[in-house]
Order: C-alpha cells, then structure tokens, then sequence
C-alpha cells in the first residue's frame, strides 16, 4: 500500500486540502485528475500534461508537491484506492435500497449531516472568495443554468441575486435562450455552471462556446468533478452521496445559501439599495 500524504484517506481529499497552495499549472493538474477520477491520474506523465494543457515537467512537480516521492508513487495510492476503497456502483445500490422505512429517518440524517461535514471540510476557500468577488461584481453580467436536476438549484441561487444585483439570468435548456446567451457573452460575463454526476453533455458544449466567447466559466460540481472543470476559473465540489440510490443536492444547495450569504455581506449598501427597491417594486407588480 503506498501512503497518502498528510495522513488523508483518500488521493481525492489530498488534492482538494491541498487545491489552495498550488501553482496555476499544478491546479490545472489536479482539475484535470479529479474531473475523470481515478483515471486520468493512471496515465503517462505525457498525458495527463497533455490533457491538463501544462508541461510534463508540472505534472512531475504536482506529485512531489503533494508529498508523493514521484508520479509512480502518486499512481500507486491511486492503484489502491481503485482497486480497494470505491467499490462497485451495483453494490452500493444494494446495500442503499435495502434500508428498512423504519431506519430511514436516522440513516438519512446521518448521510446529510456527513455530506455537508465533508464539503465545508474539503471546500476551497479561495476558490469560493473568487466566485463571490465574481458575483458580486456590478460590472459583470452573471448567467447560471444548471442540468436535469441541478436546474432547479439555478434558479433558486438567481433569484436571490435578483435581489441583491442587476443583469443575472437564468438559462435553461432551450436552443434560442442559450444561442441569445451566446451571442450576448463577452468578457465581463461570468456563467456559473452546476453540473453533478450524470453531467449534462449539452452544458458542457455551451460552457465551452461561453469561454470561447470571453466569459468567465464557475462551476459547482460534486466530488468528482464535471469535464466543465478543465474550463473553469472557480471550481466548488459538493459531496452527493446518500443513504439511498439517488445522489443529494443538500450540500449543493447549503453551499449556494454560503454563497448568498457571501455576496450580500459582499455588496454591503448597494445589495441593501437594490433589495429597497425590490421590495418597493412589489406594489405594483
């Protein structure tokens, strides 16, 4: 067995703890390996420098700079943890939907009180001050769409920025409402994406036509990563697991709550001044 560094029990929880002391090259390393975990990080030195875009030489770094004696070592934790600590999909849904009614209630409450243990533990710190400072920033416009799900957390988060600031949308699936996104996006557009597993090939293609057109791609994402990841400026993963089948959006949804908190403490009189005016603007709606 070849130990994880810092004691961590996981490769995954190594590199999320240590997200915030890497170089710009590291990070995209370590996005490019949690994005298609475990596997990415079981390939050659070549490619994975290929698709994080860095040199080899960063990627070799990136091991040692997690506390690996080298990339062999990083690739045996790796190796490990596959073969002995992620178990099989099949028996996981198993063993979940075997819960009997009458140990639903604590076995739920305790999946949800880890979900968000894990996720405030594991969370960037600079990642979500940079997403904050992006949302909160009156000179950019803000777009947020999310998948089949995910979606519907959209548009929760917007429309408490509604409150707060001018120019955020919503996008959904629709061909004309993302094609106008489109050809409105420039550089001081900001798109937070929310994409969890079963991620949506349809938000990962118009992530991709955003950056093309300048704007600053934000993700929120489960532990694993959507392939948005290897896009985006901000990455915030939330843990989804559950006591049933079904992945969870309670962890997702108490980080857009911090995220609420953040950006109103952040906006400070101008967030009250709009929020006046919405209020006031309900008389005669």
């Amino acid at each position: 067995m070849e130990t994880i560094p810092g004691g961590h029990a996981s490769v995954r929880k190594l590199l999320l703890s240590a997200m915030d002391g890497l170089s710009n090259g590291e990070r995209k390393v370590a996005r490019a390996v949690l994005a298609q975990y475990p596997t990415a990080g079981l390939t050659t030195v070549a490619d994975l420098a290929a698709g994080a875009g860095v040199s080899s030489a960063t990627v070799v770094r990136f091991a040692t700079r997690l506390g690996f004696a080298g990339f062999p070592a990083f690739q045996r934790a790796l190796v490990h943890e596959l073969n002995g600590e992620l178990g099989s999909p099949l028996k996981q849904y198993a063993e979940k939907a075997s819960v009997s009614a009458k140990g639903v209630l604590p076995e739920t409450r305790r999946a949800f009180a880890q979900l968000l243990e894990a996720t405030y533990a594991e969370l960037p710190e600079s990642e979500f001050a940079t997403l904050v400072r992006l949302l909160g920033d009156p000179a950019r416009s803000v777009r947020v769409t999310g998948g089949r799900f995910s979606r519907l957390l959209a548009e929760y988060l917007v429309i408490h920025l509604w409150q707060l600031r001018e120019d955020v949308d919503v996008i959904g699936q629709e061909e004309m409402e993302r094609r106008r996104a489109l050809a409105d996006a420039d550089a001081n557009t900001v798109l937070l994406v929310l994409d969890y597993r079963r991620y949506s090939e349809s938000s990962l293609r118009f992530s991709e036509g955003m950056a093309a057109r300048g704007a600053t791609v934000c993700l929120m994402t489960d532990n694993w990563l959507s392939p948005i990841a290897k896009l985006a400026k901000v990455v915030l993963p939330a843990r989804v697991e559950s006591a049933s089948p079904f992945d969870s959006l309670v962890a997702a949804m108490a980080l857009s709550e911090s995220l609420v908190a953040a950006v109103t403490d952040a906006m400070g009189a101008a967030g009250r001044e709009r929020m006046e005016r919405f209020e006031t603007a309900s008389e005669h709606a």
